[in-house]
């Protein structure tokens, strides 16, 4: 109820998911608005969807955490609260991102041994994929999230991009050691001394040093750890790059002669395989890592076919059991920070 173009899109991308996998999908908001969408979609009696009516919703401009705990019938809450009742497996929503957040942490709970949970998104490279956290939950994060980060990352991008040991990097400046900040900088020697003082087994990834932020297209590093501060910033300004570039070449093209035409032509095929991998539509949403279940954070402008993909995302995520992934291998490998953390509450 609370996105930019909501409720129709969330109904429609509902149906398309339904067609496609099968599922069963509950919409949670007012259903005088809801039903009538539904409805105009020839859905009316299927047992694939039905509504959870509410009566309260978060919008963009309320307080994310006042939100969450003053609006207890608001769809968003609602749908968290399914989630921790188990009477669904998954959440996604389109909403006030911040109120997802803390939806995530009031209602979910954060996950054994972890601070604070992560917002992760996938970027494209030259030889796959690449997996950045945090894209915005946590703008101070300390270095033992980071080194959390690193992690959790490297479960997602071993369930979810096939990389069975994840090549990992801090985002930086430069590779240097000496470069970056105190955060960057500290981290790094976190994730340098877990691979010299792992338990056998442990860590299950590999740790490849700071990284620039042209190393993330490269393909040569499977996941990047930064704050949430960088990360949105790096995010917004990859989606606004992919954006201009597409619509020069489009005003290449338009402006160009019969030569330019005629290569366009030949090339089509390969920009349209190239504007999939780069449409965050094809991914649909964000899931937020460390929290005990699967939340599915989208674009406040998500259209139909994004919210269709984030429900198929949300439903492999809670199959492939992500979750309980996450915390085992939190647990494991929890020598990594805890030295640091036990150093920081004898100073406190």
């Amino acid at each position: 109820m609370g996105s930019d173009h909501g409720p129709h899109v969330e109904v429609a991308g509902a149906v398309e998911a339904v067609a496609a996998a099968g599922l069963h999908v509950v919409l949670v908001g007012d259903e005088s608005v809801i039903g009538p969408h539904l409805r105009a979609m020839g859905q009316a009696s299927s047992g694939s969807i039905s509504i959870r009516h509410t009566t309260e919703v978060i919008t963009t401009h309320d307080a994310p955490s006042m939100a969450v705990k003053g609006k207890k019938q608001s769809s968003m809450r609602v749908a968290f609260d399914m989630v921790k009742s188990a009477d669904v497996d998954a959440v996604v929503s389109a909403g006030n991102s911040g109120a997802m957040m803390a939806c995530g942490l009031f209602v979910l709970g954060r996950l054994p041994g972890v601070d604070r949970p992560a917002i992760i998104t996938t970027f494209p490279t030259t030889k796959g994929q690449c997996a950045i956290l945090d894209m915005g939950a946590n703008v101070d994060p300390k270095p033992q999230m980071l080194a959390q980060f690193a992690v959790m990352g490297a479960v997602y991008a071993r369930l979810h991009h096939n990389k069975p040991r994840p090549r990992v990097g801090v985002l930086s400046n430069g590779s240097e050691e000496h470069k970056g900040t105190s955060l960057t900088r500290e981290t790094h020697a976190l994730l340098v001394n877990a691979a010299h003082d792992s338990p056998a087994g442990s860590p299950e990834f590999e740790y490849v040093g700071c990284v620039e932020g042209r190393d993330v297209f490269r393909g040569d590093v499977d996941v990047v750890v930064t704050d949430g501060f960088t990360g949105n910033v790096l995010l917004k300004g990859c989606e606004g790059v992919v954006d201009a570039v597409f619509k020069m070449v489009k005003a290449e093209i338009m402006g160009g002669g019969v030569m330019v035409k005629l290569g366009a032509m030949l090339m089509k095929p390969a920009l349209r395989s190239l504007k999939r991998r780069t449409d965050y539509a094809e991914t649909g949403g964000a899931p937020l890592l460390g929290v005990n279940g699967v939340a599915m954070i989208c674009h406040g402008g998500s259209g139909q076919k994004a919210l269709k993909n984030a429900i198929l995302q949300a439903e492999s995520f809670a199959r492939s059991g992500l979750s309980s992934a996450l915390a085992a291998d939190i647990e494991k490998s929890s020598y990594i920070w805890a030295p640091r953390v036990a150093a920081q509450d004898a100073g406190n």
